[in-house]
């Protein structure tokens, strides 16, 4: 199938300098790339395989060693060197080796081969896509919804180059240098930091607004699909010049110079944005050290470090899992111009134009046809700059409405309170009152995240592995074997199913059939979706209540993150209830909408409680093995519509027949409370917890007090 032409992308010049800095230097760590869908992620890295230097491997070699320095200990050696290793090479194109999110351990580490070792007796290892990347170019799409612990292992293994595999009873280690690239849509969650910071480089890609540049993006990929191979040679005289040029800066990497004055600089940068640990440093110097070897330069500039910073400190800058990746460009060029850089005649040509960009008339040698586009349904090229600041990254400031400073003492359960009331008279038109609806009169900030005490789904599961609810899952403790599962095989529980088979006496080699398989079950962790249903009345805002409200919110959402949950946001105020976020991997994104929540006016609990019904629902249908865990957080008051509370309790004794494991988080405040949370709780047949006992501490303090002698302190 024909790739649309790297140097053919329209609008993508971060992106594809980010991704040539890599093929000029692996050892820099690979690319993230973050950006929204149809922004031609895919479409530029799988066209870069088509400008990469053809590779000299040894013949019959499945790790792809180089005849000239071939790997010691490479398993399909020794390999011959000097001059017997000219007779055994042979010239490949550079491989693109793709990562389906569902890969097992196996397939990437290598494992032992099966067939092999049970049918014919011998221990033999079968390479995974590591080993096939190696020297090649390694690409995994959505890499943030691949498990952990493979980018883990995938970026330990860019960084080393080598690949050790240490089970069932052998020890492997073969050469695993690749350029690693991974694409992203952070609307489906992002990464954690802890595995950010193991990506070299990380680039934002975000359409362009640009009518003019849309219009010819269209029109490449239209030419493009009416003749691909047409569209492809009249760009191949530029294909071939860019791909000359990285080989010419691959051969002068080594005499690049790194001076003690860009050793400082690059140092007080990441000092400057207070960046954790060395890696930081490290890339940055690496990445220099390849821009100056692109342009042409025997020593690293100013220009080259300013580069390098770029790529290798926005995905760095994110400590907390809320917190918006993003660089201070002012900072970064003040930091730059602290120490001047050293007098220097000049020792190369100008900055030349990025390997591609979005005219067909460019000084790369495109050709005239502008005829450009992306490569796949999902893709289309964007502006490749810094992007727009991440919503919710502010709080905005507590509200100062009168509803949060009054108390919700001895109220009618179907009557808002003194504040409700207020708000209605002051803030809406009477037919927003004869009808129950309420316009917002506040939004409530919340505080600092705090760790909430650990809620799980009751008995055992088979949805996707994670950190929540107990499962068979793909990881874990071996419990048992099973003839019918998938997954590692169970060598000893195979072996003694053909061996009960056998006649006593018989003597020879163990036959083995496909029925004598078995395959381990594994109990461990898997990842649920939790649902949070909150009531944002102005019930809520009484005592200021919905600020610590939007705090045990965040806490939880904090702990659905650490947990590798799926969340989901169900907000119900005034005369209904909405879906402010449907279930989704962005945690980022659950907390930027909760953040914005408004509060005010009556409260329609069972509309939120049937609203919440349906979502589950949906999500059933979507992902049926994913078991749910529903927070309904409200002070248990109805007052919205006709026979608001009754409706509300039908609603809530209905709810037992959904067959899932719900929480109740009790926000009453004030000494006098009618326990209508706590009602609503039995009816559901949830877990009732009150508001100040949702973090751990509390809930500490709490048994503490009920178990201290009457009259003492806890």
């Amino acid at each position: 199938m024909p790739r649309f032409p790297f140097t053919a992308v329209v609008g993508a010049d971060d992106l594809s300098t980010a991704l040539v800095l890599t093929a000029i230097s692996p050892a820099i760590g690979g690319v993230l790339v973050r950006g929204e869908k149809g922004t031609a992620k895919s479409t530029i890295v799988r066209g870069l395989v088509g400008v990469l230097p053809r590779v000299e491997v040894v013949a019959g070699c499945r790790f792809s060693c180089d005849p000239a320095d071939p790997a010691p200990d490479c398993p399909d050696g020794p390999h011959p060197i000097g001059a017997d290793a000219a007779v055994t090479a042979e010239r490949r194109p550079t491989r693109l080796v793709e990562l389906p999110v569902g890969a097992s351990d196996d397939r990437v580490t290598g494992s032992m081969d099966l067939a092999q070792a049970l049918g014919a007796g011998r221990t033999e290892f079968h390479p995974g896509l590591l080993a096939q990347a190696h020297r090649g170019l390694l690409y995994v799409d959505e890499v943030n919804l691949l498990a952990d612990h493979l980018v883990d292992l995938l970026l330990d293994a860019s960084a080393m180059g080598r690949n050790t595999v240490e089970r069932d009873g052998m020890s492997v280690t073969h050469p695993a240098r690749f350029v690693l690239v991974g694409t992203m849509n952070p609307e489906e969650g992002e990464l954690r930091p802890q595995l950010l910071d193991r990506f070299g480089l990380s680039v934002d890609v975000n359409a362009s607004r640009d009518p003019d540049e849309r219009a010819e993006v269209v029109r490449r990929r239209l030419a493009f699909d009416a003749d691909p191979d047409a569209f492809s040679a009249r760009h191949a005289a530029a294909e071939t010049e860019l791909g000359a040029r990285i080989v010419r800066a691959q051969e002068a990497l080594d005499g690049v110079d790194l001076s003690a004055w860009a050793l400082r600089t690059i140092a007080r940068v990441c000092a400057g944005f207070d960046v954790d640990g060395m890696r930081a440093d490290i890339v940055i110097a690496r990445a220099a050290l390849a821009h100056a070897a692109w342009c042409e330069r025997d020593r690293v500039t100013r220009d080259d470090i300013r580069v390098a910073a770029r790529f290798a400190l926005s995905h760095r800058r994110r400590r907390g899992p809320f917190d918006p990746p993003g660089l201070d460009e002012e900072l970064l060029d003040r930091l730059l111009d602290e120490e001047p850089e050293p007098p220097t005649d000049p020792e190369g040509p100008d900055d030349p134009q990025p390997p591609s960009g979005g005219s067909d008339d460019d000084p790369n040698g495109e050709p005239g046809d502008g005829d450009d586009a992306p490569d796949n349904d999902d893709d289309a090229p964007g502006n490749d700059d810094a992007g727009p600041p991440p919503a919710g990254s502010q709080q905005p400031p507590a509200s100062s409405d009168p509803a949060t400073d009054s108390s919700s003492d001895s109220v009618d359960p179907q009557h808002d309170s003194p504040s409700d009331a207020e708000e209605s008279s002051q803030e809406q038109p009477s037919s927003q009152q004869r009808t129950g609806a309420a316009a917002a009169v506040g939004t409530a900030s919340a505080g600092t995240p705090y760790r909430p005490r650990r809620f799980e789904v009751r008995g055992v599961g088979r949805g996707e592995a994670g950190r929540r609810s107990a499962a068979e899952t793909t990881r874990g403790r071996v419990i048992g074997v099973s003839p019918t599962t998938t997954g590692r095989v169970h060598v000893t529980a195979t072996i003694t199913s053909a061996a009960s088979r056998r006649t006593a006496g018989t003597r020879g080699r163990l036959d083995i059939a496909a029925h004598d398989v078995r395959h381990a079950r594994l109990r461990g962790r898997e990842s649920n979706l939790v649902l949070f249903c909150v009531d944002a009345s102005g019930s809520m805002a009484a005592r200021k209540r919905m600020d610590e409200v939007k705090t045990a919110v965040l806490s939880l959402l904090l702990d659905a993150y650490e947990r590798r949950d799926k969340v989901g946001l169900v907000a119900f105020n005034g005369a209904d209830a909405h879906v402010l976020l449907a279930p989704t991997s962005s945690v980022d994104r659950a907390a930027a909408a909760l953040t914005q929540l408004p509060h005010g006016g009556r409260t329609p609990l069972a509309e939120g409680l049937t609203l919440a019904a349906s979502t589950l629902e949906r999500e059933r249908r979507r992902d049926p093995r994913r078991r749910a865990l529903v927070v309904v957080v409200t002070d248990g008051r109805a007052t919205s519509g006709p026979d608001a509370l009754a409706r509300a309790q039908r609603t809530a004794s209905a709810w037992p027949g959904l067959g899932v494991d719900t929480v109740v988080v009790d926000c009453e405040s004030g000494r006098f409370r009618m326990r209508l949370a706590a009602d609503l709780a039995h009816r559901m047949g949830a877990t009732h917890v009150p508001l100040e006992n949702v973090s751990a501490a509390g809930l500490v303090d709490a048994v503490a007090a009920a178990r201290a002698p009457h009259g003492k302190a806890a």
